[in-house]
């Protein structure tokens, strides 16, 4: 079984708003996930259910094959947006008092603690109250809290809210590296610029619809517009153009020149073949759509 979390046909609804209207999905083991849409588009909803803080009204979900069952708590781990440490508590204490609410025995726990603490380089806040950290520093406990009894499922949202782009990165690095050790990461954000940097699946849910699914990279596939991106070693000409070709801009700057054309399918060896009798190509790329800019576009066409 390849499948760690089914939705089927979930629909959830509070008094008279719709948070999710006959959702199904399917996350694959072993990738990151990126769960998408704009303000309440039912994200959250869906997170709270796998959590197990509320239920379904309408179909159900299924955990390992199993449908959700409170014994598979221990198995997730969950990074809220709004993080939720209490700031009185020394953060080694509170990060061993998480951990066996996951079920991890005190010997457990310790190692896993220590563990985390050495790799983060941050041994030395052990005996800090949370309220002594920056918000930065309590982000990286609460992701040690999340990740440190080894889940199979991880949900992280927006889990680099806040934090400065080195440790932004370094965060990043983690959750590929816990991808590639097998655990499954559930990642919800808006800035598409991650998602096209860890995600390997998608859904874009929109006014409680699933209205966008698949892999990163069929995704751009089905979006492309036939746009592409010409390096040549010459000033642009006119005449460099063949039939089916449209010139969408150009710069030129000494002897190369950066030309983006749409070209009708079928029409690129025609191009590259005429432009070879006059002129070096440095460069040819097909110029696929930002995550960004499907996103806009699919929420526009769902309205």
């Amino acid at each position: 079984m390849n499948t760690i979390l089914e939705v089927k046909n979930v629909t959830k609804a509070y008094e008279t708003k719709v948070a999710l209207d006959d959702v199904s999905l399917q996350v694959e083991k072993g990738c990151v996930f990126g769960l998408l849409g704009p303000n309440g588009a039912g994200k959250t909803t869906l997170i709270r259910m796998i959590n197990q803080i509320t239920k379904p009204d309408k179909g159900e979900i299924l955990f390992n094959g199993e449908p959700l069952k409170e014994k598979h708590i221990q198995h997730v781990g969950y990074l809220p947006e709004e993080r939720g440490l209490y700031k009185k508590m020394k953060v080694g204490e509170e990060a061993l008092y998480l951990a066996r609410l996951k079920g991890m025995s005190s010997t457990q726990a310790r190692q896993s603690l220590d563990y985390w603490f050495e790799k983060f380089s941050i041994s030395d806040w052990y005996n800090k109250k949370v309220q002594e950290l920056s918000k930065g520093m309590q982000q990286k406990v609460q992701f040690i809290t999340t990740v440190m009894h080894s889940p199979q499922l991880l949900i992280f949202d927006e889990p680099f809210s806040g934090f400065d782009p080195l440790n932004a990165d370094l965060l990043k690095n983690e959750i590929l590296e816990l991808r590639d050790k097998g655990a499954t990461i559930i990642f919800s954000t808006h800035n598409m610029e991650s998602v096209e940097q860890i995600c390997d699946n998608i859904v874009l849910i929109n006014s409680s619809h699933k209205v966008l699914e698949g892999s990163v990279k069929e995704v751009k596939q089905r979006f492309k517009k036939g746009e592409f991106e010409l390096i040549i070693n010459s000033k642009f000409s006119n005449d460099l153009l063949t039939d089916g070709v449209e010139l969408l801009g150009e710069k030129s700057e000494n002897d190369t020149s950066i030309i983006r054309l749409k070209i009708e399918k079928g029409k690129n060896a025609d191009l590259l073949s005429h432009i070879l009798k006059t002129t070096d190509i440095i460069s040819y790329k097909e110029i696929l759509p930002s995550m960004n800019e499907i996103f806009i576009q699919t929420i526009k066409n769902t309205k």
